[in-house]
């Protein structure tokens, strides 16, 4: 019988010991280390790191379309032609507490090659524009910014024209890198709205603007061209601006829209504006293939643009492409 009650009592205490050993529970310790969160469990130390702040925002864009036709004994006429479109955009916008800065690189190149014509090779799209934004917040949607804007292109440029009579073109320079060069720099009240698609809209008022057209080319410089003084290389002129720009607008689904504008009036001539106005509507098929309708409208009444007759007079200057290519985002 003792021996029963000894078996009897070890039993008890093996399951109870088992039952209370079901019911505890490990809680780590928890330490607190300059706002950084420690957790000890055991012999081995966890540690909570904080989620790291990101400020900067870079990316872009990597454009290339081609267009070739190849006539051989072609009873309908013809000529056989190739034409190249090629850019890149790229960006980089920095966002910390109240102060933004937004960098945008644009450089765009296409030439055209027909086989049947004097000077085979001859450009039809060659521009460099760089914009760099610095603000800080004054208010939600307003800023006091400082903006540079660089224009110019990268390759000659020439005219090209058949004389009376002649039964070959002509070519004239009529610019070049630098010549002519466009750099603005102002200083003002910029508005700024983020909409819930994304899209971004940009004002820039400034009272404060001075604009270097820049010429170069010594014989562009010569005669006067792009209304710096014969034999000078930069125009600097005082005024004002009103920038804008939109980027990222969803028109419809896989169709974006982005543009700006950019007017400039001197003091001396107020009310005469030179206007530089870029748009480029995207319609993207897939990741790897979109087509673009991008179109370049600038006037200023310092640039007499050479007509087919032999005179220059002031005139509206427009460039409309589509392409429809290679579209590659990064």
């Amino acid at each position: 019988m003792p021996r029963l009650l000894l078996l009897a009592g070890l039993l008890v205490f093996l399951l109870s010991g088992k039952i209370l050993a079901q019911d505890i529970q490990i809680i780590p310790d928890t330490v607190l280390i300059n706002g950084d969160t420690l957790l000890m469990l055991g012999d081995s130390l966890l540690i909570d790191e904080p989620v790291k702040e990101v400020f900067w925002k870079t990316g872009g864009n990597y454009n290339l379309n081609i267009v070739q036709s190849t006539l051989s004994n072609w009873a309908a006429g013809g000529t056989s032609s190739f034409a190249l479109n090629t850019g890149v955009s790229l960006y980089a916008n920095y966002k910390k507490d109240k102060k933004v800065w937004d960098t945008q690189l644009n450089i765009n190149l296409g030439f055209n090659r027909q086989t049947d014509r004097a000077f085979q090779t001859r450009k039809t799209n060659d521009n460099f524009i760089f914009v760099s934004n610095y603000g800080r917040e004054i208010s939600e949607k307003l800023y006091l910014s400082t903006q540079i804007d660089a224009r110019t292109q990268l390759l000659e440029g020439f005219k090209y024209s058949r004389p009376a009579g002649s039964e070959s073109d002509l070519r004239t320079k009529i610019s070049d890198l630098l010549s002519p060069g466009y750099v603005q720099s102002s200083t003002g009240l910029n508005y700024r709205k983020t909409y819930p698609n994304k899209g971004k809209l940009s004002v820039i008022l400034s009272p404060f603007t001075g604009r270097f057209t820049i010429v170069m080319n010594d014989s562009l410089s010569n005669v006067g061209a792009f209304g710096v003084t014969p034999g000078e290389n930069v125009r600097a002129e005082a005024g004002m601006s009103l920038a804008t720009s939109v980027a990222d607008i969803s028109l419809m689904e896989n169709v974006n829209w982005k543009a700006d504008l950019n007017l400039f009036s001197n003091y001396e001539r107020f009310g005469n504006m030179v206007v530089n106005f870029n748009s480029s509507i995207r319609m993207k098929v897939n990741k790897y293939i979109s087509t673009r309708i991008e179109t370049v409208l600038i006037y200023d009444e310092e640039v007499f643009i050479k007509q087919d007759d032999g005179t220059s007079k002031q005139a509206i200057q427009l460039q409309n492409l589509i392409n429809f290519g290679i579209s590659l985002d990064f």
